[in-house]
């Protein structure tokens, strides 16, 4: 039997081959004649109009999936907090000795908080696709550290550019391209063809995405307040809660 649920899923999934959905499917227990029918009717052409995606509904997948893999997170971010501070007080204490290689240990504690950082952009990724968390994924993007990096910069610059003019625009222009290294490590694309990717999904979204940022802020904020330890909790449901919003937007698009 075809389900909302069903389709939804499918659509989410745009991008990726009929083949690795429909295995993902049989091993969550759908069966084969319903997944087929749901590829049928997901292909028929529909008047495209721009539905605005639920804050709610992302925030309580983020809070949910959190809460089932909660032992998860808290070794991946403990694992994550771990190789951000030690590589940065060795760099900092051989420093004061040593200049050249204080300078080459900022640049791998550079390096390393990147990579991780993508990493846990495709761990989300990976709970939006109902696959289950990987330590490994902490390291598994670093072919796709420079084109990340210069895809950052480049946001980074349009961001500052829009600021300078007064202010505005540099808010308007940060989320019109914000989703721009999900389109990297989900797509593998370069930073001009990411950056135009982000710039269409979030096309008539705007104002329901900055009110979105203000929440998991918000959220992220009293994770903050409780002495920190909430920080364990708040920061896996808005990371996932984001990605939500990534796909559910590129689900209305041709992805």
């Amino acid at each position: 039997m075809i389900t909302q649920q069903l389709l939804d899923y499918i659509k989410l999934q745009r991008g990726k081959s009929k083949e690795e959905i429909k295995s993902v499917l049989l091993a969550h227990g759908w069966q084969e004649k319903d997944i087929d029918e749901a590829f049928n009717v997901s292909k028929k052409p529909i008047t495209m109009t721009i539905q605005k995606f639920s804050k709610r509904e992302a925030i309580s997948f983020g809070w949910n999936t959190m809460n089932h893999n909660l032992g998860f997170f808290i070794g991946f971010l403990i694992a994550w907090g771990l190789l951000y501070i030690i590589p940065a007080v060795i760099a900092e204490i051989t420093g004061k000795e040593n200049v050249f290689l204080g300078a080459i240990l900022r640049l791998a504690d550079f390096t390393l908080t990147i990579i991780i950082l993508m990493g846990l952009v495709k761990t989300a990724l990976r709970f939006c696709d109902n696959e289950k968390g990987r330590f490994s994924d902490l390291f598994s993007q670093y072919g796709l550290f420079f084109r990340y990096l210069f895809a950052r910069i480049l946001y980074g610059l349009i961001v500052f550019g829009g600021t300078l003019l007064l202010i505005v625009p540099g808010f308007i222009w940060g989320i019109k391209f914000c989703f721009f290294e999900y389109f990297v490590i989900d797509k593998g694309l370069g930073p001009i063809e990411a950056l135009k990717k982000s710039s269409a999904i979030t096309k008539g979204h705007k104002w329901n995405l900055f009110v979105f940022f203000l929440m998991i802020s918000g959220i992220n904020l009293l994770g903050a307040l409780c002495l920190f330890v909430g920080l364990f909790a708040t920061i896996p449901t808005t990371i996932i809660a984001a990605a939500f919003v990534y796909r559910k937007l590129l689900s209305q698009t041709h992805g």
